[in-house]
């Protein structure tokens, strides 16, 4: 891996689309890494990503607010959580007011389970970038998106 025309063994219309395509590849190879690395926790990308929001909150958050603030926006966030009920990670807190509002909050198990994880999990996926190299990168995805 490294080189985008070897590893898919194409070329390309110009050089925006190759580099279209390297960030749709490149996205892809972060998913399958980081899917393979939580297996061990036995959760996924997404419900850590879940976890470490409701970890950051330090307060129940409703899950639109959940959703909103997901790397991923997933259609299936309330599937994710239901998982993570089930583990007993998270646990929803109906409103008594409003049968319509559940707020989540994540359990003492649930944070047991993030300090477990590593905090540099993901560091191999970034340590042949340099510190200059991670904000030029980053600096385009966000001129890429506006």
């Amino acid at each position: 891996m490294g080189n985008l025309s070897k590893d898919i063994n194409s070329k390309f219309e110009n050089i925006k689309v190759k580099a279209l395509l390297n960030i749709i590849y490149t996205s892809n190879w972060i998913t399958s890494y980081q899917n393979e690395s939580f297996k061990d926790f036995g959760i996924s990308q997404q419900q850590y990503n879940i976890l470490r929001i409701l970890q950051g909150a330090k307060e129940p958050l409703k899950v639109q607010t959940i959703k909103d603030r997901m790397l991923e926006r997933s259609p299936n966030a309330t599937r994710l959580m239901d998982k993570l009920c089930v583990k007993d990670l998270i646990k929803r807190l109906p409103s008594e007011h409003d049968r319509r509002v559940v707020k989540i909050e994540i359990t003492k198990q649930g944070l047991n389970l993030l300090h477990t994880i590593p905090s540099d999990l993901n560091k191999e996926l970034i340590q042949n970038l340099s510190e200059d190299e991670a904000k030029q990168l980053s600096n385009l995805l966000d001129k890429m998106r506006s």
